[in-house]
Formats: C-alpha cells, sequence, structure tokens
C-alpha cells in the first residue's frame, strides 16, 4: 500500500455517507453502569462509553430507523471492574444477549437481518469472545448472537476466531487530554534508542513463564536488560510519555493480547513504534500505512532485535519520523472529546462507510432464522 493512498483515506469525511440510528436502551445498560465506576472513563476499554456519546451528537445519527444503514446498540459490557481495574467478562454474554434481546423484540430491525447491519463496539481483550484468557477466549468463540453483526474491536489477529472477516480494528483508549498535557518541545533530541516500560513475565497469572507474551516480552528483558541502547524496566515512571518523546524506538510487544495502549502512545509523541505481535491486525490498517511508520518484528526474531534496529538506514528512520510527524496520523489514534475532523470516531464511521451498500442477502426471507438463542455455554443463557 503506497502511503499516498492510506493517508488519503484518513482524510476522508464520512458525514452524508452513512446514517445511523441509535437505540434508546433502558439505562441499565449504559449510563447507570457508568455511575457505578467512572473509572471507566479512563481505561483503555473506554471506546465503548465514548462512542456511544459521540453518536448521540453526531450529524450521522438519525432520528427515523427506516432511513438508517446500521443500527447501534449502546451497550457497555467492560465497565465491570475489579479492584484493581481490570475488567470483567463474565457478565457481558448475558448483558448483551438481554441488550439483543430487547431490540429485536421492540424494534422490527433486527429480525429483518439478525443483525447484519447492526453494529456492536466490544473493546474487551478477545473482543466479543468475552474472556481474558486466549484459550478460553478461543473455546467460547464469538458470542453466537454477534455473528452476523459488525464487530467495532480493539483485538486484531489474523487467522483467529475472536476476529471475523469484517470486523473493524481500532486502536485502544488513550486519554487524550492527559496526553496533551505532557508534550515537550518537538525539537527536543531523541537520546534514547529504544525505550520499553511494561511487564516482562506476569508472576501472578503465569508462574513458570512462557505463556505471558509468549515469552517474547521475557526475552527482551533477557537479551537486552544490559544493552546501554535499551531503556528497559518494570519502573512506570512519571515521565514516561516524555521519555517515549525522547526515543527514537519504542517497544510494542504482545501482553496477554496482541494489542495495548502503547501503540496509540508511540504514534502520538511521534515514536517509531517495534510491533512484536506474530499476525496481529492493527488499527484502520487500510486507512493507516503502518508498513511505512513502523517496524515489524517477528516474536521468533527478539534475540536479534539490538541488531535489526541498528541496522536501519537513518534516511529510513527519518522518513518514518516524518510520517509519524503528520497530525492526520496522531489523530486517527485518538478519541477526543469534543470529536474532531478525521479522530477514531470518523475512522469508525468511514469503516462502516465503506461496507455500503450492504449485500442484498443481508435480508432474511420471512420467517427464514439463522441465528441460534439456545446456543452457547450454560452461563450465558442466564438472564442478565
Amino acid at each position: 500500500m503506497n502511503v499516498g493512498s492510506a493517508g488519503d483515506v484518513l482524510e476522508d469525511n464520512p458525514v452524508g455517507k452513512l446514517q445511523v440510528y441509535v437505540y434508546e436502551l433502558p439505562s441499565k445498560y449504559n449510563k447507570k453502569i457508568l455511575q457505578k465506576d467512572s473509572r471507566c472513563l479512563n481505561h483503555m476499554f473506554a471506546a465503548e462509553i465514548f462512542m456511544h456519546r459521540f453518536l448521540l451528537s453526531s450529524p450521522v445519527r438519525t432520528r427515523n430507523p427506516e432511513e438508517a444503514d446500521w443500527f447501534y446498540t449502546p451497550v457497555y459490557t467492560t465497565c465491570d471492574l475489579t479492584p484493581t481495574g481490570l475488567p470483567l467478562p463474565f457478565k457481558s454474554p448475558r448483558m448483551m444477549r438481554s441488550a439483543i434481546q430487547l431490540i429485536s423484540s421492540n424494534w422490527p430491525y433486527w429480525n429483518r437481518t439478525e443483525g447484519a447491519d447492526h453494529f456492536f463496539v466490544v473493546p474487551h481483550d478477545f473482543g466479543a469472545c468475552f474472556h481474558y484468557q486466549e484459550e478460553k477466549a478461543i473455546e467460547r468463540g464469538i458470542l453466537p448472537l454477534l455473528r452476523r453483526a459488525t464487530l467495532v474491536q480493539t483485538f486484531g489477529q489474523r487467522n483467529h476466531v475472536c476476529l471475523k472477516e469484517g470486523s473493524i480494528t481500532i486502536p485502544p483508549y488513550a486519554p487524550p487530554q492527559k496526553m496533551q498535557a505532557h508534550l515537550i518541545p518537538p525539537e527536543t533530541p531523541r537520546s534514547i534508542f529504544v525505550y520499553f516500560r511494561g511487564l516482562f513475565y506476569d508472576v501472578n497469572n503465569d508462574p513458570e513463564g512462557g505463556y505471558y507474551a509468549r515469552g517474547a516480552r521475557a526475552s527482551v528483558w533477557e537479551n537486552f536488560k544490559n544493552n546501554p541502547l535499551f531503556d528497559i524496566s518494570t519502573d512506570h515512571p512519571t515521565t514516561y510519555y516524555e521519555d517515549m518523546q525522547r526515543s527514537i524506538f519504542c517497544l510494542c510487544p504482545l501482553g496477554w493480547a496482541p494489542w495495548s495502549p502503547r501503540l496509540v502512545e508511540a504514534v502520538v509523541f511521534g515514536c517509531i513504534p517495534v510491533i512484536i505481535a506474530d499476525d496481529i491486525v492493527l488499527p484502520f490498517a487500510d486507512a493507516i500505512p503502518w508498513e511505512d511508520i513502523g517496524v515489524f518484528l517477528a516474536e521468533k526474531d527478539v534475540p536479534n532485535l539490538d541488531t535489526i534496529l541498528t541496522s536501519i538506514e537513518p534516511e529510513v528512520v527519518l522518513r518514518k519520523q516524518r510520517l509519524l510527524a503528520n497530525p492526520s496520523m496522531k489523530q486517527a489514534m485518538l478519541f477526543p472529546q469534543p470529536a474532531q475532523p478525521r479522530d477514531a470516531f470518523h475512522q469508525i464511521l468511514n469503516g462502516l462507510a465503506r461496507k455500503l451498500p450492504h449485500d442484498k442477502n443481508v435480508h432474511l426471507k420471512p420467517g427464514e432464522k439463522i441465528l441460534d438463542w439456545s446456543v452457547g455455554p450454560v452461563g450465558d443463557l442466564k438472564p442478565w
């Protein structure tokens, strides 16, 4: 993909290309949940909340469902947090089923297509598989009732049961105001060669090691902890955002899932993302020229990371930095309040607009049923 075409798509304005009907659900599916725990507004899964707010006042919203190209169901399935702020996905399937039950019995639109013209924001670790452990997520698969819908999700990995054909992969939420507050003068020299802050091992959940991040993070630490070119540690300093702006390369390795907010932070702060996550599907890949702005490293090649990065020609580094400096790249990664042209909200709408017109076979024949409401783990079938 050449830079021209990708960059041009980022500039698209979706207004006038699609109309979205927002279902009005009882507040127990959204606002009430958020009232119970305002931490949901700042965690990396917050796109589901901000997308709802954005659509309510967006010019693409239509009050007339007969005119709609797409239907949106505002359900905050990740806003159930542990004391340490991790989302618990255990109620999500029941909540989602309950919401679909509601829209399918109160409006005619779901039943016409069984959701094929509906989209859902599912920013969990493994999207609509609703589990944070990959094995369990794979075992569960995508919630059966969502199998015809378009899923807008942070999880992206090729040939994975938790990413279905036609999904829109989005960046995780990173708080725009907070990042804005840490900007340093753009002419500050980038004196750190490679930067990373985060876990290398997850002793609590992976005591044996080798399972977390498929061993890639452990390999970074074991190979480069004493390498002077590598500024890596588990500490999270108050200067984290400033340090990224002083770095040439920022490591974005997989963790439990292939994605993390580091990718957004790297792009926003002009640090070349070094993506270590085999088969990752990156956010808005049809609009952002990831190959041109990032460096991709196979997980098995982590031990050669120093050689690979030091052998990149200076002009290639400069070219990547110039592309990263384009404000449109940064904008596409963010969910600002209020929304701004070309931001992540608009990129999601562009993705939905590019799927129109819907295929003829989206509409079911009278009496036809494709989805089976009775399948899935017994726990999912209990009322919410």
